[in-house]
Formats: structure tokens, sequence, C-alpha cells
């Protein structure tokens, strides 16, 4: 059947099909789910507290449970929600100047580090020659720039290039 329904990102996230430059997503936008659940949680404490009878069938202790876990995952959204002030190519500048050799084919990557979901660049660089010779990877953070971490080595594939793969 060739009906299926697939799975496909969103227009705002689908770097594939952009020709012009594309801005990965700021991490800001997890408050404005954050701060829905915090209100969420606020009205079922709200509708718990103000029922008649605490044995209602509509108004019990599910409320407030369910205002616990609202209220829980309302402050983790809106505690990671970090504005990014480091795109991709100014973390792609910042990791050049760090590896300390001329860079050719390079990538970045997102990620989130430690509990706070901080996002942080991951910068993979190759050095100029062909077949390149210096690799390096860098994590970037996308909150102010810093440096966090810097792996620099020789890259083992050409270490022999006269070798040939068993």
């Amino acid at each position: 059947m060739t009906d299926d329904i697939r799975d496909q990102l969103p227009d705002d996230l689908n770097a594939v099909d952009h020709i012009a430059a594309y801005d990965f997503p700021d991490n800001s936008r997890r408050r404005i789910p954050g701060y829905i659940y915090l209100v969420l949680a606020a009205l079922c404490v709200g509708g718990w507290a103000l029922a008649d009878s605490k044995d209602s069938q509509l108004f019990n202790g599910g409320l407030v449970f369910a205002a616990v876990l609202l209220a829980i995952m309302g402050i983790i959204s809106v505690s990671s929600g970090w504005r990014m002030t480091i795109n991709e190519s100014e973390a792609l500048v910042l990791a050049t100047k760090t590896v300390g050799f001329p860079v050719g084919h390079a990538s970045a990557q997102q990620v989130w580090r430690g509990l706070r979901s901080r996002p942080t660049w991951r910068i993979f660089a190759y050095s100029t020659e062909e077949p390149p010779v210096h690799r390096g990877l860098v994590l970037v953070d996308a909150v102010d720039g810093r440096i966090v971490e810097t792996l620099v080595e020789d890259n083992p594939e050409s270490a022999n290039p006269d070798s040939t793969p068993a």
C-alpha cells in the first residue's frame, strides 16, 4: 500500500529542503510549554481546593497528583529553556581558532549537556590536507560561546598512507 502514513519533520525543523541559510531553532522555545504546564498545575490545585467535597469523583486527590507532575515538568521546561547566542557558524569559527590547524571539512551538531540541558555545539573538524592529517572535536557552549572541551589528534586514517587495508 503506497498511501501509508509516515512520520516527517515539521517544516521549521527540516533543513534538507531549505535552499537558503538555515537557522537552528532556539532552545528558549522550551519555555512556552513550560509556562503552560505551570498554569495547568495551578488550575488543578485551584479546582481541587475549590471542590465542596474532597471525595468528589471529579475533584479528588488525582488533581493534586496531576498538579505535582505538571509543576515538575513545567519547572524542567522553563529552567532548560536557554537562549542561544552562538549559532553554528559562530561555533565553527570559534572551533577553528581553537584546534590550532587550518580546517578543511567540518560539521556542527547541537547537543545538550547537564541536568538543565544546556545547548552545546559539537564541532568535528578535519585539517585541509588530502587526506587530512589532523582532526579535532570541540564543544562550544551555545549560550555564552566558551570552549567547553577540545580534543585534537592526528587522523589515524592517514597515519600510513602507503599501507592498504587487509
